[in-house]
């Protein structure tokens, strides 16, 4: 059984690992040690923090391990709110029309503009799971026990919550877009920059990264070919976000024009169908799967398990071993919601 649960200092080593793993362009797990134990420290730091009542500088990072083994699978984790202690950039696209009505001309052209505009939102990302476990129902407990952790404690989290999605590259790690940023604005290769950012090395951004809009007819058809498109190894999460109610309101990475994804966290699917129940410990024979976490959140834990779920008494049977892994007793409450 895969479990959620808050990131520890002994699994460092593991997230390490996953960090080799995920490969170029997955900027918020940088393959160095120094900045992988601070994200842990500030993970152990921000959970413990008491009577949170809005959403600072916590950054919330969790992995899934397996029950039996005690193998960790991947990681996934929450920004409470961007931009605050460090930049966060994004180009938004937008539109101008070019037009002479003495000739006949009426052009409309697309532009990228620089800016901080997700500052203060709350950002899902960290999200990677190691091969051997891509399997049955353990990317969607992966992505979605974030949205429990969310409709449980929204008073942590911003009203919008975003997703940046891995762009194009190649398994060397170049990538179209930035390879033209670079041509004329930059002298350092993408997996160079990603790495920098993904160390909270960002002033160069600021520095060299052009501060009047681009004309995106100017840019090389590579890299225009790729803005808003994602890495095929994101395409699943994408899906996943989609049909969670995430759209991208023409926002994309500043490095490799990958998409961003947003929704009013009211309005995701998994935060609007959750629920809470009361637990009541016994064997049960039901085959339908549910989402299913405590309500703690220092001690958060969630599995995608069987249980009996009764409507009219808002009452769900869980197994022993389901109701040990999430760390409830009877008459202990969760939140849930079907697979």
């Amino acid at each position: 059984m895969l479990v959620v649960r808050p990131i520890t200092k002994e699994d460092y080593n593991a997230l390490y690992m996953c960090a080799e793993e995920s490969g170029h362009g997955f900027t918020s797990l940088p393959v160095n040690e120094t900045l992988l134990n601070n994200r842990i420290d500030h993970s152990i730091n921000s959970f413990a923090k008491p009577d949170v009542t809005e959403p600072g500088d916590e950054g919330y990072l969790m992995v899934g391990f397996d029950s039996e083994t005690g193998e960790v699978a991947g990681t996934t984790g929450i920004e409470a709110a961007v931009g605050w202690d460090v930049p966060f950039y994004s180009y938004h696209i937008s539109k101008v029309v070019h037009s002479s009505q003495a000739l006949g001309v009426n052009n409309v052209v697309r532009l990228l503009t620089f800016g901080n505009n997700y500052t203060g939102c709350s950002e899902i990302c960290t999200l990677f799971l190691r091969p051997s476990f891509r399997g049955g129902l353990n990317g969607r407990l992966m992505s979605k026990c974030r949205f429990l952790m969310l409709a449980e404690h929204p008073h942590r989290f911003s009203q919008t919550i975003f997703a940046e999605m891995r762009g194009v590259s190649d398994a060397e790690g170049k990538s179209p877009f930035w390879e033209w940023l670079q041509d004329h604005f930059f002298s350092i290769d993408f997996t160079h920059a990603d790495y920098l950012t993904g160390t909270g090395n960002k002033g160069f951004i600021a520095d060299l990264m052009p501060k009047l809009p681009i004309y995106i007819n100017l840019l090389s058809e590579e890299a225009q070919a790729v803005i808003g498109k994602v890495h095929d190894n994101t395409k699943p999460a994408l899906r996943l976000l989609q049909k969670e109610g995430f759209i991208c309101r023409d926002y994309v990475d500043i490095f490799d024009a990958g998409p961003t994804v947003e929704c009013d966290l009211n309005n995701i699917d998994t935060v609007r169908q959750s629920f809470r129940a009361k637990v009541s410990i016994a064997e049960h024979s039901s085959t339908q799967h549910y989402l299913i976490c405590n309500t703690s959140f220092e001690n958060f834990r969630a599995v995608a398990q069987p249980a009996a779920f009764d409507n009219e008494s808002q009452t769900v049977i869980l197994s022993r071993e389901v109701a040990e892994a999430l760390e409830v007793a009877s008459g202990d409450w969760v939140r849930m919601t079907a697979q």
